[in-house]
């Protein structure tokens, strides 16, 4: 059983039936027994009131309202669990007058749950048949969700569609699909994901593309008057790779784009020779793309840790599938979500993925309090726990947690915390 009801229909039933009668809450705690404390819930800590408080209240000042809400279960029951119970039928209810339901402090139609119900499918549907132009939407739509663009990315790959890199030469704005050579769509990155570009210089850009494709960095950088930090940006998130070559050519590039521009027109501003730089390093690569676009579409940064991780006894997240239920097991994977819903008691819940999947862990609030630093400062965690697995349903309750960010390096990795 729920231990509290919702406070705000509660209070102001309490306050109308006391001023009838004109008591003070004094007077009622007096007379019903109860904790002055209890009935008068004051302060942002107390969220509600428990039953045989509004009982008890209820007895005294003699109030019909009160008695409903205490001894109605359509406040009090909670799912606890869910079972699935296989095919059944459904019927649609038809019910007179107001129709409200409480839940976690909101007041919610019943209309809300056909119209939720409605936009769950449509998702589900476009997902599954239109996966590219789903996470197009997703990315453009940004900020919002739960999922950050590196997971609504990887999903999609996972899922089968092809993902281009954003390139000053192609890409809108905005994400957008390409056709493929067997006739599937593909997914092309947008300007929008590379950090610190400014909209303004894009929309300069896009239309002075139009106009005839690039010939050079100085080229573009002139005709779109584009200034140092839109630059930057642009060889930072490997944007110019098509003019460039790779990203620190393109680099170096910018650097004498810049000292050029305002002294000498784009065709005189490339005469000077091009020093034969090294292409990046795998793992320099990865580490800009999370910095300049917040994600890769190399290999996952964990791929080029695995031997190291291996070492420690950590085991793939995809091969938990393979251990028994109720196994101590060792896992490790960036940190991509951490979540304390005030309804869970405590618990935190934290997601981490690494390069074949993704794991749900649970905190116990114990846990959480001795490793606070470990739970809330680490991108690459590090966690020791019982495996528990129901059906499709698998996640670890955390007995240990170790932070290991120190072996990513440079490489900065966003989650979302308590959101």
């Amino acid at each position: 059983m729920s231990r509290d009801i919702i406070p705000v229909e509660v209070r102001s039933i309490m306050r109308r039936e006391r001023d009838a009668q004109g008591l003070t809450w004094t007077e009622i705690g007096r007379k019903s027994g109860l904790c002055i404390r209890e009935i008068q819930s004051r302060g942002a800590a107390k969220i509600g009131f428990r039953r045989h408080v509004i009982g008890g209240i209820a007895e005294i000042l003699q109030s019909r309202d009160l008695s409903r809400l205490a001894s109605s279960d359509l406040y009090w029951d909670r799912i606890v669990e869910i079972e699935s119970v296989g095919e059944r039928e459904t019927y649609d209810l038809e019910i007179e007058g107001n129709h409200n339901f409480l839940a976690n402090h909101f007041v919610v139609h019943n209309s809300h749950s056909a119209s939720f119900a409605l936009l769950v499918y449509t998702s589900a549907w476009l997902k599954h048949y239109e996966p590219a132009a789903f996470c197009a939407a997703l990315i453009n739509s940004q900020p919002m969700g739960f999922y950050a663009p590196a997971q609504l990315v990887r999903d999609a790959r996972v899922h089968g569609v092809e993902v281009r890199a954003a390139d000053v030469m192609i890409s809108d704005w905005d994400c957008t699909l390409e056709r493929r050579d067997d006739g599937r769509p593909a997914l092309r990155l947008g300007l929008r994901l590379v950090k610190h570009l400014s909209q303004e210089g894009a929309t300069r850009l896009l239309a002075a593309r139009t106009q005839c494709a690039f010939g050079s960095i100085a080229d573009m950088a002139e005709r779109a008057a584009l200034d140092r930090r839109d630059l930057e940006a642009l060889a930072a998130a490997d944007a110019l790779a098509k003019l460039s070559g790779h990203r620190h050519r393109a680099v170096w590039q910018v650097t004498g784009v810049e000292r050029a521009l305002p002294l000498l027109p784009a065709s005189t501003a490339v005469d000077e020779g091009i020093p034969l730089l090294r292409a990046p390093r795998e793992g320099q690569d990865i580490v800009a793309d999370y910095g300049s676009l917040g994600l890769t579409l190399r290999r996952h940064p964990l791929a080029l840790l695995r031997d190291k991780l291996k070492r420690r006894g950590i085991v793939p997240t995809q091969e938990l599938w393979e251990q028994p239920n109720g196994k101590i097991v060792r896992t490790a994977g960036l940190v991509i979500t951490r979540q304390r819903p005030g309804s869970a008691g405590g618990v935190t819940f934290v997601t981490m993925e690494d390069e074949t999947g993704y794991v749900n862990l649970i905190v116990w609030n114990r846990v959480a309090v001795e490793q606070r630093a470990a739970l809330l400062e680490s991108r690459l965690l590090e966690v020791q726990g019982k495996l528990q697995r129901e059906g499709d349903v698998q996640h670890v309750i955390a007995a240990r947690l170790t932070n290991l960010s120190s072996m990513l390096g440079e490489l900065v990795v966003a989650s979302r915390n308590f959101h």
